[in-house]
């Protein structure tokens, strides 16, 4: 079989075959023969039709064409092995079929064009001594007072309150119910349209504004038990429920209890409470070494992310498209994962209509990452950056003792996945070490350059979630915090 090649864009070898005048005769009458034996014709036996007449019956370009279904398949599958070319995905006919029914003469050579996607050759311009910035974060110490006070709340005892009115940081049960505000120059004797859903009984609020919408709180401060007071609010714009946003609102309030907070003392007894320390010292070191290492590891993956986005800078690569078709699926597959050990239906979220919209949406970031690990991988080729077995033996005896014992796990793939993460963290080590990055106050980086691989990771979600929330009934929101 002769066989010629062509460089094509997007990594695709293209391949012109010819195939040979015996092969293409010996198909021809094997489709015959095979024909022969199955086709149903009044007044003949199967296997006895005549071949005058099968070719009558059937006619010469049904026959060619199922010929050449096999002379392509066949002649494609037997070129890319014949070249020993790497092909990925399923290779594309570029020959028009008509035209080879038309040009197919069984016992002379036929010419097929066909095209075959490889992994793409990485030119990596520059990979050492780059130049970057990625923004330091720093350990704040208020984290730990605020961590504590946090816990401190939890344990907080409520105290029936007497002999005084709601105040800011009290905890009020209420009865409520809501209605639309009436309009300027609106019936005053007409009654108010009730909210749907912004009705409650012995509901619990704690007085702080962040809690329920603008409003609301700072009414019921003041009041004093058994009492009720008609409270004008405002629902925000925008608003969760858009039936709602920027609406006014009247609520009807009676207050029916009143608590306030009894705190803790933070100390020895107070952290044995929360914790497994016996000192308040052990535990403030503690969660003093959780956030300095919080801080340090954010630090570390900004390098890595600030890196990574500096070296797609310097790379050269021509994708084919059975990659990037594999990624997106790869990544789709990972969303519907997600969504379903979130207890999500699936099969109602992934529709005909939305998984092309998703396909589409997906596609820059599947671009993104394929270029991310080839130029990885590129660089550990040329370094020689290699795992040892006993590097991987670790690891994955670390990941195993984290899974429960009636969970049967597949070691040979997990091995693999480990040996892929530790490969890359060490390529991504080394380049650090080569590279020179500038540590930049947290924030400092354009809000766009931080949120970017953020924002799009997060496309299918969102598009999954507004299809989630469009299908459910509407509900009515009254609580902010």
């Amino acid at each position: 079989m002769k066989v010629t090649q062509e460089k094509l864009p997007a990594s695709q070898i293209g391949l012109e075959i010819e195939i040979t005048p015996e092969i293409t005769k010996q198909t021809y009458e094997q489709v015959i023969k095979n024909l022969a034996s199955t086709a149903n014709i009044p007044g003949f036996r199967k296997g006895k039709v005549p071949r005058p007449i099968l070719l009558q019956r059937l006619g010469t370009t049904r026959i060619k064409a199922a010929a050449l279904e096999e002379l392509i398949q066949d002649g494609i599958e037997q070129a890319v092995k014949q070249e020993a070319i790497p092909a990925i995905g399923q290779p594309q006919l570029r020959s028009s079929f008509e035209d080879l029914i038309n040009n197919y003469e069984p016992g002379k050579p036929l010419t097929i064009s066909a095209a075959v996607d490889v992994e793409p050759e990485v030119n990596l311009v520059q990979y050492t001594d780059l130049l970057f910035q990625a923004e330091e974060v720093k350990y704040d110490p208020e984290r730990v007072d605020s961590s504590l006070e946090k816990e401190r709340q939890e344990l907080a005892t409520l105290i029936p309150v007497e002999g005084r009115s709601a105040q800011i940081g009290d905890i009020a049960v209420v009865d409520f119910k809501g209605s639309f505000a009436k309009a300027e120059g609106e019936d005053e004797t007409a009654e108010l349209e009730p909210i749907p859903g912004a009705e409650a009984t012995d509901f619990q609020v704690e007085l702080q504004e962040d809690k329920f919408i603008p409003g609301f709180i700072s009414g019921i401060v003041g009041m004093n038990p058994e009492e009720t007071r008609e409270i004008a609010a405002q629902f925000p714009d925008p608003y969760a429920n858009e039936d709602l946003a920027g609406k006014a609102a009247t609520f009807t309030v009676t207050l029916k209890e009143l608590k306030e907070k009894e705190l803790p003392e933070i100390n020895d007894d107070f952290a044995q409470e929360i914790s497994d320390f016996e000192t308040l010292e052990e535990l403030r070191a503690s969660l003093v070494e959780r956030y300095q290492k919080e801080a340090d590891d954010k630090t570390k993956t900004n390098k890595q992310e600030a890196l990574l986005t500096e070296l797609l800078k310097h790379v050269e690569v021509d994708l084919p498209l059975t990659l990037v078709e594999q990624e997106v699926d790869a990544m789709l597959t990972q969303t519907a994962m997600r969504l379903s050990q979130q207890g999500l239906d699936v099969r109602k979220l992934f529709t005909q209509d939305i998984i092309p919209q998703l396909r589409e949406r997906s596609r820059t970031e599947a671009i993104e990452r394929i270029k991310r690990s080839l130029s990885l991988r590129e660089v550990g080729k040329r370094e020689s950056i290699e795992v040892t077995p006993e590097e991987i033996a670790v690891r994955v005896k670390e990941l195993l003792e984290q899974y429960p014992e009636e969970k049967e796990v597949d070691e040979d793939r997990l091995r693999s996945i480990v040996e892929n993460e530790l490969l890359t963290e060490k390529t991504i080590d080394w380049l650090l070490e080569h590279s020179s990055v500038e540590l930049v106050p947290e924030g400092s980086l354009s809000p766009a350059e931080e949120t970017e691989a953020a924002e799009s990771d997060a496309d299918a979600d969102a598009e999954i979630s507004q299809t989630e929330e469009e299908s459910s009934e509407p509900s009515t929101e009254v609580t902010e915090g």
